[in-house]
């Protein structure tokens, strides 16, 4: 089932050290020109600024013949400083129809894919205040879900629609008006969809009421308790069966609920019976699961899936693995639904933990990709997750920093799942303390509960309970591609060994095994010496570090 990790990871370290020396300080990377569309985007405008979502209510009817959607959003927000022109985002070839308050159409003007709408009422600061966004259209149609956002249209074996909605990074603005920003959140949120019967319309939290009409037609009503990121926005529609489950949890009964195509109902009910498993572990190390008053669902979708808040969606074919394929090739990753599992992590790094801008991607990612070695630790023990990361290293591109450009909806480099689920197992070993650990997980959902946060206050966080001065660390290994090289060489019986290709204050501690015996020791960039080991006897860099590991000759 497993291979030896240790041989595997040294194997990985020594054939990408010939590539690192190669392209070590002569890494190109074309500076990217960005337009006032991507500001317009991806930066906290003045016109988005002086308003707080508080709630909203997306009231729309999805016709599937033609492709197209019709309806409104209605705006709840507070006015915190003076302004009088809104941006309100919606993206071709979407059109809105018109804003609304009080009873009086409002003059606007378009920017691309950004609207201004100028109020003829005086917005007071502390002021609530509702404006209605009436609009329609067809939604792009995505090219390659959920990567490249927009709606999937596809239908099921008997020729039913089958549609949903996937747009992270893109924007929910592809398919509904909105403040699309990650900053700000609604406090809740009504999501209310027309559809012709017999489908059925899932989205987020809980279903408050179905509305049958003379039109054969009914309307969904889902009320979402919790605040909700707009990417997270959830629209699947099917003709779909539903089944269930209560899960005790941390907080009490959880309700798991399940939709999926009727002919796939019994594979189904044999597939999710990793929920529960997850739902054990999660709470285990992260604490309880962030949205009981919405309970959890889990749909399925015509692409892979998606992390929708309350309502994970799934497309893995009913295999385990990504689409029956083990990205460490441990035998790991067969263990388990890497869509399940992966997405529903999102409930705790994501849905409750969510990036103020998209250059900070990494906090979704790094955690969530974590999590699925967290996984096997809770259910198959230390090792299985140890030796899960260490060989999903071969994957690892290091094509440059997972932090993107601010501002402008940037995010950085793919290695943030699983080079910074690497990074984060690396702190693991420094603090080399597994209850503080998971201590400092727990704490983090706590802390951060329901916010948006930014990854300065997540490094803070990280070193302020761990006790650790971790700056020069996140600054390598987020800010820079440059994965640390410890070289080391034997003379007169003594052990020297630095850091290299690193930034100029880099330093970690270092687990180093020898002979059944384990040393620490503390590399700078400067060649150090130790007499504490035994002269000349092979040593082994503890693998759950993310570095290579370099003999060199004696330096005369």
């Amino acid at each position: 089932m497993k291979k030896p990790l240790r041989t595997i990871t040294y194997g990985l370290g020594l054939l990408f050290l010939t590539m690192l020396f190669i392209t070590s300080g002569m890494a190109q990377h074309t500076k990217q020109t960005y337009s006032r569309q991507d500001s317009l985007r991806g930066s906290i405008t003045p016109e988005r600024e002086w308003w707080d979502l508080v709630y909203y209510h997306l009231d729309i009817e999805v016709k599937p013949k033609q492709k197209s959607i019709e309806g409104s959003n209605t705006i709840y927000y507070k006015v915190v400083k003076p302004g009088k022109v809104m941006q309100i985002d919606l993206q071709q070839p979407m059109k809105i129809q018109g804003f609304f308050q009080n009873g009086k159409e409002l003059d606007f003007k378009k920017e691309g894919n950004a609207y201004f709408v100028t109020f003829e009422t005086h917005q007071e600061v502390g002021d609530l205040h509702f404006l209605e966004v009436a609009y329609s259209g067809s939604p792009r149609i995505s090219p390659n879900p959920p990567w490249e956002g927009g709606l999937t249209w596809e239908e099921d074996k008997k020729g039913k629609p089958f549609i949903a909605n996937s747009n992270q990074g893109d924007g929910a603005s592809l398919w509904w008006p909105c403040k699309d920003h990650m900053y700000d959140e609604p406090d809740s949120m009504l999501i209310s969809v027309k559809v012709p019967d017999p489908l059925m319309n899932v989205s987020n939290g809980r279903l408050r009421e179905i509305e049958k009409h003379n039109d054969g037609k009914s309307t969904y009503h889902w009320f979402v308790s919790n605040p909700i990121a707009n990417y997270g926005v959830n629209l699947s529609i099917a003709d779909y069966v539903h089944f269930s489950e209560m899960y005790q949890g941390e907080k009490g009964p959880l309700s798991l609920d399940y939709y999926v195509l009727k002919e796939n109902l019994e594979k189904a009910k044999v597939q999710f019976r990793d929920v529960p498993r997850l739902m054990r572990a999660f709470e285990h190390w992260f604490g309880p699961y962030p949205f009981y008053e919405d309970g959890f669902k889990l749909i399925e979708v015509p692409y892979l899936g998606m992390e929708h808040q309350s309502a994970v969606t799934y497309g893995n074919g009913y295999s385990n693995g990504y689409k029956g394929k083990d990205f460490s090739e441990t035998g790991w990753g067969l263990t388990f639904d890497y869509i399940i599992i992966h997405e529903a992590g999102h409930e705790w790094f994501a849905n409750n933990i969510t990036y103020k801008d998209i250059a900070d991607m990494w906090i979704h990612e790094s955690f969530t990709t974590y999590s699925e070695s967290l996984f096997l630790d809770y259910h198959y023990g230390v090792l299985a997750g140890n030796e899960y990361l260490q060989g999903a290293r071969r994957i690892i591109r290091n094509d440059g920093p997972i932090i993107g450009d601010y501002g402008v909806n940037q995010r950085g480099s793919g290695d943030m799942y699983f080079k910074g689920a690497n990074i984060l197992h690396t702190l693991r070993q420094w603090i080399d303390n597994d209850e503080k650990w998971r201590g400092i997980l727990r704490k983090m959902n706590k802390v951060f509960y329901h916010q948006t946060v930014t990854t300065v206050e997540i490094e803070t966080f990280l070193a302020e309970e761990s006790g650790l001065d971790l700056q020069a660390f996140f600054d390598q290994y987020l800010r820079t591609e440059k994965v640390p090289i410890f070289q080391y060489y034997w003379k007169d019986n003594k052990l020297y060994y630095r850091w290299e290709n690193t930034i100029a204050n880099f330093a970690m501690p270092l687990k180093i095994n020898q002979s059944e015996k384990t040393y620490w020791i503390d590399p700078e960039l400067g060649w150090k010496s130790t007499e504490k080991l035994a002269a000349n006897v092979a040593i082994e860099v503890d693998p759950n570090f993310y570095i290579y590991t370099q003999q060199i000759q004696a330096i005369k």
